[in-house]
């Protein structure tokens, strides 16, 4: 609804986040008068964020040129991933920055919550505690809990162990989500031609897991240069051995 994207601006503003991506959302852009203004309305002002706002037709364009994302979401859905506290993911985040990197934070609709396919997209999870018998946040709260532990971190002298992450990729840099997304792409591919999917009702969770285990690696340029080389050279097969005699 319009009206959670104008309140998840206002928690943005309030915590000097100004970052908004929609993906496919519900009325079509550029909004009519009224729903603009009923937008308007409930961001209270914070205007600038919603006419800088980007759309993008699916989460993994929108995430494209990231290094990393972190998804909110209340199920873990049987995935294998790492799931953070707010606070513990924002100091990641700080680090991860701090060193040079493009880091979102992915919310999903209200009424829905992320679908596996977005989770897939990200690299590791984020679950904001809450009373057991009542757990559910809406979408600009769930904004400004992650937007509160950002602004105080941010407040905060990092500390030696976040600042350090800087030093750990020499001449590479971390990989774009882009790249990582057509890694994926190559390797389906190829274990697709390979015969690897004997069974069509299981490709899905098939694929989902790799994808899972890849990300988890958070690969760097390189290193996604290397998996497109080894992959190329196993679906190419072995080759004759050399005439050592020329």
């Amino acid at each position: 609804m319009v009206e959670n994207i104008g309140a998840t601006a206002r928690a943005m503003m309030n915590c000097s986040l100004g970052d908004l991506r929609l993906v496919d959302p519900r009325d079509p852009w550029p909004l009519s008068n009224t729903l603009q203004e009923r937008m308007d309305a409930t961001s209270a002002g914070a205007t600038d964020i919603l006419k800088n706002t980007t759309l993008y037709p699916t989460t993994e364009a929108g995430v494209g040129d990231l290094n990393s994302v972190y998804a909110l979401t209340a199920r873990t859905r049987d995935m294998a991933k790492e799931m953070l506290t707010p606070r513990a993911a924002i100091a990641e985040i700080h680090a991860k920055i701090q060193a040079g990197e493009k880091i979102g934070l992915m919310f999903g609709p209200e009424r829905t919550g992320l679908i596996n396919e977005d989770l897939a997209c990200a690299e590791k999870l984020i679950g904001i505690p809450a009373n057991p018998e009542f757990s559910s946040f809406n979408l600009a709260q769930s904004v400004l809990i992650m937007g509160y532990e950002w602004f105080t971190t941010a407040q905060s002298r990092p500390s030696e162990a976040q600042s350090s992450r800087a030093l750990n990729y020499g001449k590479t840099r971390p990989a774009t989500k882009a790249e990582v997304f057509h890694l994926f792409e190559h390797l389906e591919r190829e274990l697709e031609e390979g015969g690897f999917f004997t069974s069509p009702e299981m490709k899905p969770a098939m694929t989902q897991n790799l994808r899972n285990a890849i990300l988890r690696a958070e690969l760097t340029e390189q290193e996604v240069r290397t998996w497109h080389g080894m992959i190329t050279a196993l679906a190419q097969g072995p080759k004759k051995p050399r005439n050592q005699h020329g």
